[in-house]
């Protein structure tokens, strides 16, 4: 993707020049860009000429000269302006490969990119790497970054990716150590492979780097119906339970709050979801760790702010995931204490992928339709997380228009779905 220019900060340099959103930067000194990392380091500089192609067509060179260390006031559609770094690997868990023909084409992109690692907070797992990337890394030592390990075994890593350069994870972990990049490190839990003992091995090597590690989430394995072969089973209560304790009796023996189980590990073993302060400032929300927990503490935040009574009647309906409903029952249950509010919450149930995806964010247009087609809905409620990002749109296509037409309601997305304060002010408007 090229570096086209989704926003320019009004009073900024590039205002001043003229840019506008859907300009493209083609180049800085006659050096073409490959991602946000050269734009930075060509552009913080006293002086220097930009190549500019214009929404309209036109091409212009600017000469520009300003203070070495102020911005341009430019931000991009996309980090990465040459070909993402793709993956590698075959992993025997890899949800990409858990799909049905006929997506978006942007849903079968297995990117393994240091540069978005870095940049967005997307997982890589370190098999890819060129000599002219490590050197790049060396250079820049972007930090943190977001690192699949999944096991330190080495036999086994090469199974579990089915990639025969994937069994020295713990050297590039040393590695990146010695260049002080911390990293936030990731652990798809699978029955029958890097469970048990080999959980316990992993996250114990992992210890010994407790420096830098900011944290580790361990994730159950996701399987949709799509799936082929039976090699994989999915987390049980009973597993769920023992990956826990397994868990904190690893943080015990490093005096720390280092590995976390996601939320749904809590829920399959139906034990309740650890105190607010054990997951020191939730660093790995987007993998559903401690999302829960940050629901119902935002909650008893902004219960203060609940009207007695609303001056009319509202029917608001809230869609969720299974696994939220957990999280969102005893808010609800609270919502509905008030006067001329009537508020359903209803889980949406995966025909599309199969029962065992449960998250919020893989809820698709039709089953959300199907779900509650029959059911009375005035106002529709949806976490922003259902949808592609900052689009209307579904993962099965769907757009938010679809949902009114066919449920002839209204639709209110809630952007920040970590808070109850968006939905409590609608609640109240």
């Amino acid at each position: 993707m090229p570096a086209v220019i989704s926003a320019v900060k009004k009073g900024s340099i590039a205002d001043d020049l003229g840019l506008k959103q859907g300009d493209q930067i083609i180049s800085v000194d006659k050096k073409l860009l490959r991602d946000f990392f050269d734009y930075r380091e060509f552009v913080f500089s006293e002086e220097f000429e930009l190549h500019i192609l214009h929404a309209d067509g036109s091409e212009e060179l600017i000469e520009i000269e300003k203070d070495f260390d102020e911005d341009l006031g430019i931000s991009f559609e996309s980090a990465v302006f040459d070909k993402i770094m793709p993956c590698t690997n075959r992993c025997v868990f890899c949800f990409v490969d858990q799909q049905p023909d006929g997506l978006r084409q942007s849903l079968y992109i297995k990117d393994d990119d240091y540069r978005l690692s870095y940049l967005h907070g997307t997982y890589i797992t370190l098999t890819n790497l060129k000599k002219s990337d490590r050197e790049r890394i060396e250079k820049y030592r972007p930090g943190p970054l977001y690192v699949s390990v999944h096991t330190t075994n080495p036999d086994l890593r090469k199974k579990m990716l089915n990639n025969p350069k994937a069994g020295d994870i713990l050297k590039e972990l040393n590695w990146l150590n010695s260049l002080e990049i911390p990293i936030h490190a990731q652990i798809v839990l699978c029955p029958g492979y890097n469970d048990e003992q080999e959980l316990t091995d992993t996250l114990n090597e992992l210890g010994k780097l407790k420096s830098n590690i900011l944290s580790i989430a361990v994730v159950p394995v996701g399987l949709t119906k799509y799936r082929s072969g039976n090699d994989l089973k999915r987390v049980c209560k009973q597993k769920a339970g023992t990956v826990i304790s397994q868990i904190e009796k690893f943080n015990t023996k490093m005096k720390m709050e280092l590995a976390f189980a996601s939320d749904e590990f809590y829920i399959l073993a139906e034990k309740d979801f650890p105190k607010y302060g054990s997951y020191k400032g939730f660093p790995q929300l987007d993998d559903g760790v401690g999302t829960c927990r940050l629901l119902e503490n935002d909650f008893k935040k902004n219960k203060k702010k609940l009207p007695e009574s609303l001056k009319k009647p509202k029917n608001i309906t809230i869609a969720t995931g299974q696994i939220a409903i957990n999280a969102l029952k005893p808010v609800t249950d609270e919502l509905n204490k008030i006067k001329n509010l009537k508020l359903s919450l209803i889980p949406i149930k995966s025909n599309f992928w199969g029962n065992d995806i449960t998250v919020s964010g893989l809820v698709t247009g039709e089953d959300l339709i199907k779900t509650l087609l029959n059911e009375h809905v005035e106002t529709l409620v949806i976490p922003s997380v259902m949808l592609k990002n900052r689009s209307d749109e579904f993962l099965d296509g769907y757009t938010v228009s679809d949902i009114k037409k066919a449920l002839n309601c209204t639709v209110k997305v809630i952007q920040d779905y970590y808070s109850t304060k968006e939905l409590i002010e609608f609640i109240k408007s």
